[in-house]
Formats: C-alpha cells, structure tokens, sequence
C-alpha cells in the first residue's frame, strides 16, 4: 500500500508565492510518475503538472512559466513551487502518484488565492 501527504497550502494574496510538498510512503516502486492536480470550486479536477523518476517534467498551459515541480527520490517527495498565483490558482490541490500500473492520491490541500 501507499499512503500519501500533501502540505504547504493556504491563504496568499495574487502575485505572491507558496510551495507545496507531498511525501510518499509504502511499497514505492523506483521507477514511477508524481503529480498534482487541482480542483477549482465547483469544476472538475485538473491536470496541473507531472514529473518522472528520471526528472521529466510537463505543466499545463495555465501554469507554465509560474509553477515549478520537483522531486527528491531519496525522500518519495515531489514539490510544487508556485508563484505569480493569481486567483483562479484557487482550489483543493492534490498530489498523484503512479507507481506499478496504479494510481494514489493524497488528501489534498487547500489553495486560496484572494485579489
């Protein structure tokens, strides 16, 4: 089993910064994809940005140019560095790991982002 934990959300105003973190426990094999994802009030959960084992990284759109995402192997955390957020940044964000043909999600962690 893997069990996921998510945290470093909270309230900022536009334009300003957090970092998110997600750490990763249990059978965890070496080879795997992190992720987050967020889901804005009352939309459908989105795909914000993913990294590979070996450093891949790939962003949507909307956030591409502000959001960094990085990983540290050695700890199964993956982090997500968010800057310049803006107010539709706002949302439940979510940390996903595929890890052996399957899917984990953590809990999530709220994101709010005031003009």
């Amino acid at each position: 089993q893997v069990q996921l934990v998510e945290s470093g959300g909270g309230l900022v105003q536009a334009g300003g910064s957090l970092r998110l973190s997600c750490a990763a426990s249990g059978s965890i094999f070496s080879i795997n994809t992190m992720g987050w994802y967020r889901q804005p009030p009352g939309k459908q959960r989105e795909w914000v940005a993913t990294i590979t084992s070996g450093g891949s990284t790939m962003y949507a759109d909307s956030v591409k140019g502000r959001f960094t995402i990085s990983r540290d192997n050695g700890k199964n955390t993956v982090y997500l560095q968010m800057n310049s957020l803006k107010p539709e940044d706002t949302g439940v964000y979510y940390c996903k790991l595929s890890n052996l043909a399957r899917d984990y999600w953590g809990q999530g962690t709220q994101v709010t982002v005031s003009s």
